[in-house]
């Protein structure tokens, strides 16, 4: 039998706070997420519209199957929340349906019938939790939360694979050069299997794109879950990692999923591996071994089954050496190796890049792609590059942005006019070099602006405001 008001009113469901709906919800900004709440019973209707009305920018509420559909015509659920037992048709009927059709919205069923085939059934249909009533605000606000978090990655996984299939051509990466390829083949070789990945090199070069094509290239049904091993404590990463236990410390009011958990059937990025706090060494090296977690505060350990693929910037056996990592750790992550190799190292390449960077990034902005002339090209190689790849995306993106050639945007302009000119002789600067670069082009079109601005890619008022300014300098 479903819950009715009388439930509500004598205690048996009721918030996990108190019975003003302003405070079931965990203290957060409003989310712009969506909800459809489906059941016959106007008394749960009302509860769960109330007690989820500070978590979500929209909520909805159909008392069948027919006015669910119909809400569903006008706008898009990021959650559905349905009782099992409707009108006319089975929520279970519903969702399987509604799974035929393409929609992946999750869906938690809420149902007061707790045998095993139901509860199958739900799940075969594609539910992502069942709650049995009488329930409580608490579980609610659970559920959603889970659900919501996994649909997070899930979207981001999505984002990756397309970001990963738009970066990546037939033969590999973008760029043709030697090691490039040879990295690109150690990643379609190595992606299917199940071993662990410790991918190295410099900040910027890629190596969480390394890391998401070995995942898209594996074939796992899971998620791709990065996380920052250098960016928070201890205790907290164990938390993030593991999950933990609802009182497992202060501020833990309900149990909490970790990202291995996330990660499960999928794969986990360990990014910065090398900064992991040695205490969090011996528990990764644990779960790597044995395959299972304990969240904090628990004492059941729950088997998971994800890949790791671990990155660091760092020389890890000259920590271990160091005493600042776990040799047994090391090994177990070295397992097979990628290097990323530097710009630098890849020069031959930035043409590409640059083509790269700046179709996607105009097409983002909606704004023309530029074409830069091999002046422009062999400027932007003489630059050292420091920040490799992300440097190059950022300064492409700042170029159009601000509307200027990408040499004038990097770091340190003046070092390409050095380079360019050669260290300790003339020490011209970037605006001498494109100076005696106009005035040369403007010599070979007998001083006709409009063929030279032609050339120089500008336009006409662009290079008279230039060269009035060094008539007036």
């Amino acid at each position: 039998m479903s819950i009715n008001e009388q439930q509500m009113h004598d205690g048996s469901v009721k918030p996990s706070v108190s019975t003003n709906p302003a405070d079931d919800t965990p203290k957060a900004a409003k989310s712009m997420n969506s909800v459809l709440i489906v059941d016959d019973e106007a008394g749960i209707r009302s509860f769960l519209q109330k007690g989820l009305g500070s978590r979500f920018g929209l909520i909805e509420v159909a008392e069948d199957v027919d006015t669910a559909n119909e809400l569903r015509k006008r706008c898009h659920f990021d959650l559905i929340i349905a009782d099992i037992r409707l009108p006319g048709r089975s929520g279970v009927e519903w969702v399987t349906e509604l799974r035929e059709q393409g929609s992946m919205t999750a869906v938690i069923f809420i149902t007061a019938y707790a045998d095993v085939e139901t509860a199958i059934s739900a799940l075969r249909a594609g539910a992502a939790d069942f709650i049995m009533k009488p329930f409580r605000m608490e579980q609610i606000h659970a559920s959603v939360e889970r659900c919501l978090e996994k649909q997070k990655y899930q979207r981001e996984n999505y984002l990756l694979r397309r970001e990963v299939e738009n970066y990546y051509d037939s033969a590999g990466m973008v760029g043709n050069c030697e090691l490039m390829q040879s990295v690109c083949q150690v990643i379609k070789r190595v992606a299917p299997m199940s071993s662990t990945v410790l991918i190295s090199g410099e900040t910027g070069t890629g190596k969480e794109l390394a890391g998401r094509a070995i995942h898209i290239w594996s074939g796992r049904a899971g998620s791709f879950v990065p996380i920052n091993c250098g960016a928070m404590s201890a205790e907290l990463l164990e938390s993030e990692l593991f999950g933990h236990a609802r009182g497992a410390f202060t501020g833990a009011h309900q149990n909490r999923e970790g990202l291995f958990k996330y990660a499960n059937g999928g794969t986990l990025f360990l990014d910065e591996i090398g900064e992991m706090p040695l205490s969090m060494q011996t528990n990764l090296l644990r779960v790597m071994e044995q395959h299972t977690i304990r969240p904090v505060g628990s004492n059941k350990e729950v088997p998971v089954d994800v890949r790791v693929v671990a990155a660091t910037n760092r020389d890890l056996y000259e920590e271990v050496r160091k005493g600042n990592f776990r040799e047994d750790l090391f090994y177990r992550l070295d397992v097979l190796s990628i290097r990323m190799p530097s710009l630098k190292e890849r020069l031959e390449d930035l043409p590409d890049l640059v083509k790269h960077f700046s179709t996607m990034l105009a097409g983002d902005m909606g704004v023309p792609a530029p074409q830069f002339d091999e002046n422009e090209l062999n400027l932007l190689e003489s630059y050292a590059w420091p920040g490799n790849i992300r440097e190059l995306k950022n300064v492409i993106e700042r170029s159009l942005l601000l509307n200027r050639r990408p040499s004038q945007c990097v770091a340190d302009p003046d070092s390409i006019a050095r380079n360019v000119t050669g260290a300790g002789q003339s020490g011209l600067t970037l605006e001498e070099i494109e100076k005696r670069h106009i005035l040369k082009v403007l010599n070979e079109a007998d001083g006709n602006k409009s063929s030279a601005a032609r050339t120089l890619g500008i336009s006409r008022k662009t290079l008279d405001r230039k060269t009035k300014s060094w008539n007036s300098s």
